[in-house]
């Protein structure tokens, strides 16, 4: 695994690839094994490299079943040619080929995972600071930054990437060997074929190889791209909500990611955007069919060893790919953000929080105080920021008047009644883990960063390994091409 190019690497990483490379693993393995002599081994390794030049010219078939691989060998050596299939059935190689499969499509969208991660960072540490709304219940809640919302989007994708670490083992297992589901009497070395193949380790018991295991790691790494298209949608779903706004204060700087509207001169479609909600809800259903191919299923049919599970990873693919664009484009208007906290009653919340912490008046009665601030100033059409001091005095009083152990008079000046309301003094009084607050963005940046390099580190550790493999595969297996030539 070598092409970073996905679509590269997709389109010839196939089925056909896969079934010739499994040709290539049980050959040496044979060979190796005394199963097929050293003579038979170099004719038929002959014409199977015949076989993958003659797939290679332009327009040639590459064949998706091995029954119609197998007789382009045998044409070309014989009968002797089946040796190499010894111990084989097309339940194993099914089952191993689905893994292949799959194991290219994690490690890519992993490495799209990564490179999104890593956007995402550099917007946030490039935003850190600059105050923005956030919602709840589609309404606006509290002052945030932007930077540490989006830490919070790249924490859902770390999620994604972690589940695609762990479930790898599971799918870098091999099925080979284990014929139709219970081996045979050839001295098949299991551990062999999965070292030639990259493979991590075998799947030791051989009825679950062929014919379990497809089931449960194939919809484990479709729940993976499912889970990470409903996280890349809420981002997706959140930036758009910007553009019902006559001031969006997210935008998407790059014209190639919008379209301008037939008929209406003032609208811009963020057609991206759509692209990319669309993407998702795909990935979304092609997990469903992943899991109904292979539901109600006897063990031993082929429905759930197809290529929905790919497929999913696939489209997870295009997804990824869509919304990095966005993020490329995406930019903050940092005054539009600001004033839309300005011109709602968003930062009320922490009145409450300062009438407790200063003069030790009940969470319940600033609540309510902050309450009739809201029904009051939104009555009179006011900002927060233009409200008069008269006013809130009196209106504190008339909420005390309610209880009996508060204070008859606001126990705040103008300047600290003001301050308490100020979004940016807001976000600086924040004490929790992981809040908004500057000290806390900042190390949550820092420990995001530390992660995304420890999962490229992975990544690139096991495509090293891969790499490996297939390098020693093509070793031995050119040591029998020379055998053949030197005949």
């Amino acid at each position: 695994m070598t092409d970073p190019n996905p679509s590269a690497l997709l389109s010839s990483r196939d089925t056909f690839f896969w079934l010739c490379t499994l040709d290539q693993a049980s050959t040496v393995m044979t060979v190796e094994q005394g199963i097929v002599p050293a003579e038979i081994g170099a004719r038929t390794a002959a014409a199977i490299a015949q076989v993958i030049a003659d797939a290679a010219e332009p327009g040639a078939d590459r064949p998706t079943d091995y029954l119609q691989v197998e007789p382009l060998v045998r044409q070309l050596v014989g009968p002797d040619a089946s040796r190499m299939h010894s111990g084989r059935s097309r339940q194993d190689m099914l089952a191993t080929v689905h893994r292949l499969l799959l194991r290219d499509r994690l490690l890519l969208v992993h490495r799209a995972l990564g490179e999104l991660r890593g956007r995402l960072l550099a917007i946030a540490e490039r935003y850190q600071h600059a105050i923005v709304p956030a919602y709840t219940n589609g309404v606006q809640a509290q002052p945030v930054t932007f930077g540490h919302l989006l830490l919070g989007y790249e924490a859902t994708l770390r999620r994604s990437a972690a589940r695609l670490t762990e479930a790898y083992p599971r799918v870098n297992s091999s099925p080979l060997g284990v014929a139709a589901l219970a081996t045979s009497s050839f001295p098949v070395n299991r551990t062999r074929l999965a070292e030639l193949l990259g493979f991590d380790d075998t799947v030791h018991n051989s009825f679950d190889a062929a014919q379990l295991s497809p089931v449960d790691v194939g919809f484990e790494v479709a729940s993976v791209a499912m889970t990470l298209a409903l996280s890349i949608g809420t981002l997706v779903q959140d930036i758009h909500a910007q553009y019902h706004h006559a001031r969006p204060w997210i935008v998407l700087d790059d014209t190639g990611l919008l379209a301008p509207s037939t008929l209406m001169p003032q609208k811009r479609n963020p057609v991206a955007l759509n692209r990319a909600r669309l993407l998702a809800s795909e990935v979304v259903g092609d997990g469903v069919s992943t899991a109904m191919a292979a539901h109600n299923v006897a063990s031993g049919l082929t429905d759930y060893k197809r290529a929905e599970a790919a497929r999913t990873l696939e489209r997870a693919l295009a997804l990824l790919a869509e919304v990095d664009a966005i993020a490329a484009a995406l930019r903050l208007d940092e005054q539009a953000a600001l004033d839309e906290v300005r011109g709602d009653w968003s930062t009320t919340s922490e009145l409450a929080n300062v009438l407790q912490q200063k003069a030790d008046v009940p969470f319940h009665i600033g609540h309510k105080f902050a309450s009739a601030l809201v029904t009051h100033g939104r009555g009179k059409q006011l900002t927060i920021d233009q409200l008069d001091f008269a006013d809130v005095r009196r209106l504190y009083r008339e909420t005390a008047a309610g209880f009996s152990e508060a204070e008859a008079e606001l126990p705040l000046t103008e300047p600290q009644f003001r301050d308490a309301l100020d979004p940016a003094a807001m976000i600086s009084r924040y004490r929790g883990l992981g809040g908004p607050q500057p000290a806390e963005v900042h190390r949550m940046l820092g420990a995001a960063r530390s992660a995304l390099v420890e999962d490229v580190g992975w990544r690139e550790a096991a495509e090293g390994r891969l790499r490996a493999a297939e390098a020693g595969l093509r070793g031995k297996f050119t040591a029998l091409l020379a055998q053949a030539a030197g005949r």
